[in-house]
């Protein structure tokens, strides 16, 4: 199967991209338009007279870089933006990337991604060295290696963050609870995404945590239901939690699984420049009849949120735990003539099929639970045994 629109997720971080993470976007090679400003609207020139200014009178000539300034300057017109989620790659950083999106690099294990303008833990991934650490969704991340992340984007979190096997990276934290920030040293170690993991529970119940949507997903989800169809299971409890997101058209395979076909799934909404499209659930709708409890929290992110909003608007399936994240925007990766570099750009917000835009705001469950680090060193999970005692 080939996917080709992701839902970029803040950056998992090797620590992994999402920021890992959803949310979606085109890749592979896109021809971008020549716009060029009209007369009188903006006058390069003015870039040009600094440049030469840099050129002549700098202290230090041998340390201009002309391809440093190019990438420099593309990295400031997009910053301009204030989108976290427009960025500009390169090749350098393109390269990690593609890395990052094979599903297996050396880093923490965690996501991350900029909300209200300041860096944070979107989601530590299951058994990683970050969550072995004790880092936990919705953690801010004030310095990283005593560096101030002020202002830091996520790529360039990634590159201070990501490092070979057995090495240490030292990340200040500040956590609502705590009195001050506290440091967390993790070493770093190579890292492997598992796509998902389930059991039976309470004799009846097929307790499914999908980690993430990458490629693997749909033939794992594909084995793994038809056990669960061959089994005791009457009731499914879906856990969405600490999930990044991946690919739109494995979110929506997921959905096919639990909702009619021509249902829709999500709409992505071009704020009036295009039509909205909407993406409906193609599938096999095998657990259509089997009653649903979906988990989620603060580290659920593009396309575990589009397949939460589309369960709980077709079928009025609750949603248990905390709020989620809030990553409902479409980018769309543009290939840029200079070798290896690329533009990440938001094109459009995913909008749930009742019209509720995710972006930002995120989901709001219909039973909160919180979930305390006193419960996470007692190894209790009240969000799911909420969600146990609600399927019954």
């Amino acid at each position: 199967m080939k996917f080709n629109k992701k839902i970029f997720y803040p950056i998992i971080l090797v620590v992994c991209f999402g920021a890992i993470f959803s949310l979606g976007l085109w890749i592979g090679a896109t021809k971008i338009n020549q716009y060029v400003p009209q007369p009188g609207t903006i006058n390069f020139s003015l870039f040009w007279e600094a440049y030469k200014e840099l050129k002549k009178t700098y202290v230090n000539p041998e340390k201009i870089d002309d391809e440093k300034i190019l990438y420099g300057a593309i990295e400031g017109m997009t910053k301009s933006l204030g989108d976290p989620y427009t960025a500009f790659f390169n090749p350098i950083d393109a390269k990690r990337f593609e890395q990052d999106l094979s599903g297996s690099f050396e880093g923490i294990g965690a996501e991350i991604g900029v909300k209200n303008d300041q860096l944070q833990i979107i989601a530590p991934m299951k058994d990683a060295p970050s969550q072995k650490a004790g880092l936990k969704s919705g953690d801010l991340i004030v310095k990283i290696d005593g560096k101030d992340s002020l202002s830091m984007t996520t790529e360039e979190a990634v590159n201070l963050i990501r490092g070979p096997k057995g090495t240490i990276v030292t990340l200040t934290i500040a956590r609502e609870g705590l009195v001050s920030t506290k440091d967390f040293k993790i070493t770093r170690d190579t890292i492997v995404i598992p796509s998902m993991d389930w059991e039976i529970k309470n004799g009846d119940v097929a307790y499914i945590q999908i980690y993430q949507f990458g490629e693997s997903l749909s033939i794992d989800f594909q084995r793994a239901a038809l056990e669960i169809l061959k089994g005791p299971a009457k009731k499914i409890v879906l856990d969405l939690r600490d999930n990044p997101g991946g690919y739109l058209e494995v979110s929506q395979y997921i959905a096919g699984w639990f909702l009619p076909d021509g249902q829709t799934v999500v709409i992505e909404d071009f704020g009036g420049r295009e039509k909205q499209k909407v993406y409906k659930a193609e599938g096999n709708l095998m657990f259509s009849e089997y009653p649903i409890v979906v988990l989620i929290n603060k580290g659920s992110a593009s396309a575990s949120e589009i397949l939460a909003g589309a369960l709980r608007d077709n079928r009025n399936i609750k949603l248990v735990g905390e709020k989620s994240y809030g990553k409902g925007s479409v980018q769309q990766v543009v290939d840029l003539s200079t070798s290896g570099s690329f533009l990440k750009v938001t094109v459009a917000k995913w909008l749930t099929p009742k019209g509720y835009s995710i972006s930002e705001v995120g989901l709001t469950p219909d039973v909160k639970v919180s979930l305390t680090d006193k419960d996470i060193e007692q190894k209790k999970d009240p969000q799911l045994d909420k969600a146990l005692e609600l399927i019954k």
